[in-house]
């Protein structure tokens, strides 16, 4: 019977450096990943902001309606120009619902704005996220050239574009 002698390709000794590019690619895809999430959740959230002020804008058009609908109501009675007790009851009350719902509209505005506001912020974290994202992106990238090239200067910029997406990033969860 013949002897099947079987070859091993990594015989001649371990890569400590390639140990070590290997754990640094490992952490930065663990921090690409917390960044990703973190922009897709961040840009999720302004889009529910920009949709709660577009309804709250929507509420406040529509009570801006109904305050011009009064005042229409007010001119029609001016230009028939009948006065009597029903009429005057009819202006009294068209006063005091103008009243109403000027104040309903500015309390609406008010909300509006605030929504827009939380929209516009979330948009501005979801973009340092997502620059974040793409720096680790690249620093992943740049380390994992090593193995092909074996060249150290690989992993080196591939830290320093990971610390710039790790800076970035955490620069969203400040602002």
């Amino acid at each position: 019977m013949a002897e099947l002698e079987i070859h091993h390709e990594g015989a001649h000794g371990s890569d400590p450096m390639g140990q070590k590019v290997g754990v640094l690619a490992a952490l930065l895809a663990v921090g690409l990943a917390i960044v990703s999430i973190s922009s897709h959740r961040t840009h999720t959230e302004a889009i529910i902001e920009k949709s709660s002020a577009n309804d709250a804008w929507a509420h406040y058009q529509s009570t801006r309606v109904k305050y011009h609908n009064l005042e229409l109501g007010e001119s029609l009675i001016s230009v028939l120009g009948a006065r009597n007790e029903a009429v005057e009851k009819a202006l009294a009350g068209y006063a005091a619902q103008k009243e109403d719902y000027a104040n309903r509209a500015k309390t609406i505005q008010a909300e509006a704005e605030k929504d827009d506001r939380a929209a516009e912020a979330a948009e501005h974290r979801g973009l340092r996220y997502d620059l974040g994202e793409g720096l680790l992106e690249i620093a992943l990238v740049l380390s994992s050239l090593y193995f092909i090239s074996r060249k150290k200067m690989f992993p080196v910029i591939g830290v320093v574009a990971g610390i710039a997406g790790v800076a970035i990033a955490v620069t969203g969860l400040l602002s």
